[in-house]
């Protein structure tokens, strides 16, 4: 790749871009045009108005994220895991003069079916700056990656994000509650719930019961739901970090 180039991480809602000169950023920009957004417009108008003035001799555009699925700009084949972390920089889909789709990471086993886009990107950078065989990636939904100094190895998907917004949003758990507030405590009380007993279906119904009954303030149930689902996400990985990490894990990892 040349010293000049530019990064896009596009999503299903947003676009982000910086200009790159080698290693330092010389400028970003943000859009709402995610792939579902486009508003009409092609995917190619829409990275032309994004980049204007930045594209000098044809710099090239490296991509990654839903611009890659069978929503976005052209899908770019996922990577069967086991992948070598070099072969998603060799196997990029092109879309254009100097323009590229990084493809995303799939999993197909009896028991695991996974797929990932843009956070294989975001591995790439954790890599390079702390190398692990054990990789969390939080979000709506949570990525558990294990890795070695080659290759990505397996990973698991916890939708934890996406099932807190919908128990609060979309469910008798959140029904009636005053605006949320910020509380640690709430939030620890939750973690060290669902750490310990991380069976969370029995528990969900418990949350409302609380509130209801006065035992948890009525503005902390989001703070408390999110560290129950948190914890009990830890929790239930545990056997799937042990299984699968072929080293000790460092301190911090336990």
């Amino acid at each position: 790749m040349t010293a000049r180039y530019i990064a896009i991480d596009w999503g299903s809602t947003n676009l982000r871009a910086w200009l790159y000169q080698g290693d330092h950023c010389l400028e970003s920009r943000q859009s709402e045009a995610g792939v579902t957004r486009l508003n009409g417009k092609s995917p190619a108008a829409v990275l032309a108005e994004v980049t204007t003035d930045w594209r000098e001799e044809k710099t090239p555009v490296v991509m990654a994220g839903m611009v890659g699925s069978n929503v976005g700009w052209k899908v770019a084949p996922y990577l069967s895991v086991p992948a070598c972390f070099s072969s998603i920089g060799e196997q990029l889909t092109s879309v254009g003069d100097n323009i590229w789709i990084i493809p995303g990471l799939c999993v197909s086993h009896d028991d695991n079916h996974n797929v990932m886009r843009g956070e294989e990107t975001q591995l790439i950078g954790a890599r390079a700056l702390a190398p692990s065989s054990l990789y969390v990636m939080p979000g709506t939904h949570c990525k558990w990656v294990q890795a070695d100094s080659q290759q990505i190895n397996d990973f698991r998907t916890v939708m934890t994000g996406e099932l807190h917004h919908l128990l609060l949003n979309h469910s008798l758990i959140g029904a009636g509650l005053p605006p949320q507030e910020n509380s640690a405590d709430a939030f620890t009380a939750g973690l060290e719930r669902g750490l310990n007993t991380p069976a969370i279906l029995p528990q969900l119904f418990e949350v409302r019961a609380s509130h209801v009954l006065g035992t948890l303030p009525r503005e902390q149930v989001s703070e408390f739901l999110s560290g129950l689902l948190i914890g009990a996400e830890v929790a239930s990985m545990r056997d799937y970090v042990a299984i699968n990490t072929p080293s000790p894990l460092s301190p911090e990892h336990r």
